[in-house]
């Protein structure tokens, strides 16, 4: 489950107790919750570990924002705010960090945004055992997985990986039929929500993201097409519905990961 899903709850701790309550197999923090929980005062690496003795583990954290601007100069200044976020999900014991081309300029140069992709999955790897996937998201320059599945490959680096996300496929209008040409190996996660049928698709926002199952996006067609390729990585509930915040925050996980399974069962994967 991806935090932003209960984003008011009262702390990170919170979410974790509610995740591992629900059910859920693993949690995906974001960087500024990871801050504001050392600011308090805590330590991650323990928190980490309250984590794992709750039978949760963390795929991924969101993220290394700002990472891949289109300036050399840009980029060395960019890089402490960098180091520090990774350094913050390997602590919490992080498997990947994902990067996010808010930054790269519009247009983007695709064979500067591939360097620095490849110069921050070493980084990542060398200096924080941590994974770098790239993320694509229709108000950034990235906006389809073929936009960033292009930047992954001409990183040409074997650690090169994306993370999809169905709602960001479906209004980016980057659509779900080119899955069977990529292997299941090219995606460290895999992000998941459903859009409602209103308002129109030009209209769509994260606001509007509903519950797997709830809306119109063909979910168990994505997942029977997901394991034919090969993923064999986690499915991540990723809900921004101010609806849900309003609601009681134990429940809105419970529905959320019920809804989840209810649609693996129906792909039969």
């Amino acid at each position: 489950m991806d935090t932003a899903t209960i984003r008011t709850a009262s702390s990170l701790r919170e979410k974790v107790s509610i995740a591992a309550k629900a059910g859920y197999d693993a949690i995906e923090p974001w960087d500024n919750e990871l801050e504001q929980f050392e600011a308090e005062g805590g330590n991650l690496k323990d928190l980490g570990k309250e984590i794992a003795d709750l039978g949760l583990f963390v795929p991924s954290v969101i993220g290394l924002w700002n990472a891949l601007p289109p300036t050399q100069e840009l980029f060395d200044e960019s890089l402490k705010d960098t180091r520090r976020r990774m350094r913050m999900a390997a602590n919490i014991g992080s498997q990947h960090i994902q990067t996010i081309p808010n930054t790269v300029g519009d247009p983007y140069d695709p064979k500067w945004v591939a360097a620095r992709y490849r110069d921050l999955i070493e980084i990542a790897k060398n200096d924080y055992n941590l994974e770098a996937a790239l993320v694509f998201v229709k108000y950034f320059p990235l906006k389809t997985l073929g936009q960033a599945m292009a930047i992954a490959l001409d990183a040409d680096h074997p650690g090169a990986m994306v993370i999809p996300d169905t709602y960001h496929m479906y209004i980016s209008e980057g659509g779900f039929n080119g899955l069977p040409l990529v292997s299941g190996k090219s995606f460290a996660i895999f992000q998941f929500s459903d859009a409602p049928a209103t308002p129109a698709l030009n209209q769509l926002d994260d606001s509007h993201r509903v519950y797997p199952g709830d809306g119109i996006l063909p979910l168990a067609k994505i997942l029977q097409d997901l394991k034919a390729i090969g993923f064999d990585k986690c499915v991540s509930l990723e809900l921004y519905n101010p609806e849900y915040w309003k609601q009681d925050l134990q429940q809105v996980a419970e529905t959320g990961l019920r809804k989840t399974l209810s649609v693996i069962r129906e792909a039969g994967v």
